[in-house]
């Protein structure tokens, strides 16, 4: 009998460590013990290789074999990822449950991508053509929303010397064949593999001058984020990032949505596979679910693995970028993933750092979130990764690592605020605390394709909040009587701005998703009204006189009397203000 070279020596939780040098490569994907569970090699010196491993090794024994694959760990990349869930290391829970029910068996090894589906497949390269890597060779219908690209790998070129004939094919087929200046012969497949932690190859990282409009106001005309950009999402329990997260991908204007279940409760997932599946895409009318992968690690699942489902997140949201695909992802949440990097770092023995999280917390945050970007793909296409991550600060505490370090990574801040939530305003975005360092980025885009005003009006708007915000303590010190009637009215239209503009039901049939378009002219009636009631202000009415009359609460109540395809009706609006005005004119003499 064969001795075994790799065997066990210590188990503790997810750890593995073998005595003794090995043949392992750092990030090398082996099978650990009888049952072939996944794990990936962690750290090698001359007296021990650590492995991490992707599921439970509840019965695992000392002595039991590792078998390594000289292969880094990995995600299929190909047609058939959307309108699929998978977990965190990219196994297909749809095909898993037919085999093992609603528990994954241990060291169960299905497919990620279908073997077996044929594929209707069309060629757009000719036999005789030099390609490169990235380079688009075939399309495939993956979807009725998406049209699938099968691209050169990024370190392929050469000349093609053989092409299938459209038609219906498996991904394990060979469409392509291309022969390099070296001589050898590379097959193009349906699909690919690429390592989860290392980023995709790109020509350019280009500058973030294209929002992403997602129909909530309080982000895009308030607190915009960028196409390629990278936003956090800070919030204490029950404040709402999960259903903003939920309404983002809903209704953001992105081609390919890939939502991260990190860590989360089980029912989180369950809703947004429902909520999913039963909305219509407006842009196909089919479900949404035809352009959203999702990756669902909940927190029953094994820790490590948790920690890999960011990364495998992330790397299928690069490929469908690299075919020029907007992508957003939603990462749900970050603060899960750090505490399985806490507790792995504490099975490993290694030194912690703030509050028991390894030293290394920083550098991994920031390299996750680097990989945003808006990119001239190989191809010469531009395509762009969006990352929102969701932090859940324990007891709401902002000054916690995660919420702080994350801070330095993202451009765009969105700290949500139990005071907020707790009165029912949502989203519960705190406008004082929260902030986006792309609204000068993105600022020509606005100027060109909304309103000319659009910044000026933005500035305004913000100006009268934080103005708001210090009046608001002199009120609590003495009362609202002693203030003149010109810092009353400040306080009267920054309610109007605050229940009419920042706030919106997510489940309204008018309200749920705005367009920029109808955002742009709300704001600008508020602020005309705000206009026309400080030149009364001026001739000597009395704010309490302003507020008698109906006005204010009608321009609150546009967001649900004028339906987002009715635009032309928001022009009455300054009508109503400018017969308010005169009349008030009138009266006065």
């Amino acid at each position: 009998m064969m001795e075994v070279k790799n065997k066990i020596y210590s188990i503790n939780g997810p750890i593995i460590k073998i005595q003794g040098p090995t043949d392992f490569a750092m990030e090398e994907l082996v099978y650990v013990g009888n049952d072939r569970l996944v794990g990936e090699v962690i750290g090698i010196d001359q007296f021990k290789t650590t492995i991490q491993v992707y599921e439970e090794t509840d019965g695992i024994k000392p002595g039991e074999p590792i078998e390594g694959t000289n292969e880094s760990m990995a995600v299929e990349l190909g047609p058939g990822m959307l309108d699929n869930i998978f977990d965190g290391i990219q196994r297909p829970l749809k095909e898993i449950e037919k085999v093992s029910g609603f528990q994954i068996k241990r060291g169960i090894n299905i497919p990620s991508l279908d073997r077996e589906k044929l594929w209707e497949i069309t060629p757009v390269i000719a036999i005789g053509e030099t390609v490169s890597g990235g380079e688009i060779v075939a399309e495939i219908p993956e979807t009725k929303a998406i049209s699938h690209k099968v691209m050169v790998p990024p370190d392929v070129s050469g000349k093609v010397i053989e092409v299938v004939s459209p038609g219906q094919y498996t991904i394990d087929e060979v469409l392509v064949k291309i022969q390099q200046v070296n001589g050898n012969i590379v097959e193009v497949k349906g699909y690919q593999n690429w390592p989860i932690r290392k980023p995709r190859t790109v020509l350019e990282r280009l500058e973030s001058t294209r929002p992403l409009i997602t129909g909530q106001r309080v982000i895009d005309s308030v607190f915009p984020l960028a196409k390629g950009g990278a936003a956090a999402i800070p919030g204490g329990f029950g404040t709402g990032k999960t259903t903003m997260q939920h309404q983002i991908a809903k209704y953001a204007d992105a081609d390919i949505i890939v939502y991260i279940g990190c860590g989360e409760r089980g029912n989180e997932m369950t809703e947004v596979l429902e909520d999913f599946a039963e909305l219509i895409d407006p842009r196909s009318g089919a479900s949404l679910m035809e352009r959203t992968v999702l990756i669902a690690n909940t927190s029953d699942m094994p820790v490590a693995a948790r920690e890999a489902s960011i990364y495998t997140g992330i790397t299928i949201a690069e490929y469908y970028r690299d075919m020029g695909y907007d992508v957003a992802i939603m990462a749900d949440s970050t603060s899960r993933w750090a505490e399985a990097l806490r507790e792995l770092s504490g099975r490993l023995e290694e030194m912690p750092g703030e509050e028991g999280f390894p030293a290394y917390l920083s550098s991994r945050i920031a390299a996750f979130y680097e990989r945003a970007g808006d990119m001239e793909n190989l191809n010469h296409t531009n395509g762009s990764v969006s990352i929102i991550g969701a932090v859940s600060p324990q007891g709401g505490d902002f000054s916690e690592p995660v919420t702080q370090n994350t801070k330095r990574y993202v451009r765009c801040f969105w700290a949500l605020d139990s005071s907020l939530a707790h009165a029912r305003h949502y989203p519960a975005i705190n406008w004082i605390g929260s902030y986006s360092q792309y609204l000068d980025d993105l600022a020509h885009w606005y100027t060109k394709n909304v309103d000319e005003n659009f910044i000026k009006n933005h500035n305004e708007m913000m100006v009268l909040l934080k103005e708001e915000d210090e009046l608001l303590e002199i009120v609590k010190l003495i009362g609202s009587d002693v203030l003149p009637d010109s810092q009353k009215l400040t306080l009267q239209i920054a309610r109007v701005i605050r229940l009419g503009f920042l706030q919106q039901a997510s489940f309204h049939e008018i309200d749920s998703s705005v367009p920029i378009e109808k955002q742009a002219k709300m704001l600008d009636i508020i602020l005309y009204l705000y206009d026309r009631s400080q030149t009364l202000i001026s001739f000597g009415f009395p704010v309490s006189y302003l507020t008698q009359s109906n006005i204010f609460n009608q321009i609150i109540n546009i967001k649900y009397n004028i339906p987002n395809d009715h635009l032309e009706e928001l022009e009455d609006y300054y009508n109503k203000i400018d017969a308010f005005y005169e009349k008030a004119m009138q009266e006065n003499g």
